[in-house]
């Protein structure tokens, strides 16, 4: 059955893979013969533009390849912290969505109701506008030593984070970790509730019996629409362009618009994302199998 299954990807991987490469080679075909060449050596020359957040060294006498990688890891920086972060509260707040515990439940299923009610673009905005550019200019410590705020950056433990990667940060992360609260839900409310009565007879704590004992039978129900919103937040990282954010969508669309390659520039955006998507889908499904083998041995 599995290599059925592993066939029958590849099958259609390969498919997929003729149909791009049938596309890409008529639409050479079509440029040349109106006198446009597909070409990618204007990637060696100098991009000519500055970056306001770079991952690794960059300047403007750089290639614009180079700046494109740049753009990729901020690309990949902002999608992987998001994920971290939208993971920590989605499964916090659809925890507490399912808590015995009246109030959890109103201020999580509060939170998960707002955000998702708001377009993602305008809450981008608001912390960017509202939230950061907001605070003083003078550094001030809310929490002592551990994060120092204003509107020119944020420390946290040392690390300084821009004001445009904090508002992109946090904003897909607020936006996607509501969608994933109500996946969290649906998965803990799929385990029967006599599990649930288990271990609150037993007299173990809430949190604890969450963790041991019914999010463990939830998650092969968890993880595939998780693996969903994963890819929702990857896509969605291209609005912040709307806050300055230099990620690989806003550095392709200074590219695209200084040297005139549309086509070139999409098509590497595309192969890019793409390739960003089938690496959170391929490691989403190996932590899917995972979890199976593990309770198929317990």
């Amino acid at each position: 059955m599995r290599q059925r299954r592993l066939l029958a990807q590849v099958g259609v991987a390969a498919v997929l893979i003729g149909l791009l490469a049938l596309l890409v080679n008529n639409l050479a075909v079509n440029l040349i013969r109106m006198g446009l060449g597909l070409g990618f050596g204007w990637l060696g020359r100098p991009a000519g533009f500055a970056l306001g957040e770079t991952a690794l060294p960059y300047a403007p006498s750089d290639s614009y390849l180079w700046a494109l990688t740049i753009g990729w890891l901020n690309s990949l920086k902002v999608i992987a912290a998001g994920l971290v972060l939208a993971t920590v509260l989605g499964v916090a707040a659809g925890a507490a969505r399912s808590s015995s515990n009246r109030l959890l439940r109103s201020l999580a299923g509060g939170y998960v109701a707002l955000i998702r009610q708001v377009p993602l673009l305008l809450q981008l905005l608001f912390w960017y506008f509202v939230a950061f550019l907001g605070l003083p200019s003078e550094p001030f410590a809310p929490l002592g030593a551990v994060i120092q705020l204003s509107n020119q950056g944020i420390s946290m433990l040392g690390v300084n984070l821009s004001v445009e990667f904090a508002a992109v940060l946090l904003g897909l992360s607020v936006f996607t970790g509501a969608s994933i609260a109500e996946v969290v839900r649906g998965g803990l409310d799929s385990v029967p509730r006599g599990q649930w009565e288990a271990f609150r007879s037993l007299g173990m704590p809430e949190g604890l019996g969450l963790r041991r004992i019914v999010l463990p039978q939830a998650l092969p129900a968890i993880l595939p629409a998780l693996s969903s919103q994963y890819l929702n937040l990857a896509k969605n990282s291209t609005l912040a362009i709307a806050v300055g954010y230099a990620d690989l969508y806003a550095v392709s669309d200074t590219t695209i618009t200084q040297t005139g390659r549309a086509i070139e520039g999409f098509l590497l955006l595309l192969l890019s994302f793409l390739l960003l998507n089938l690496l959170i889908n391929g490691g989403m499904q190996l932590l899917n199998r995972a979890v199976l083998k593990s309770q198929h041995h317990h």
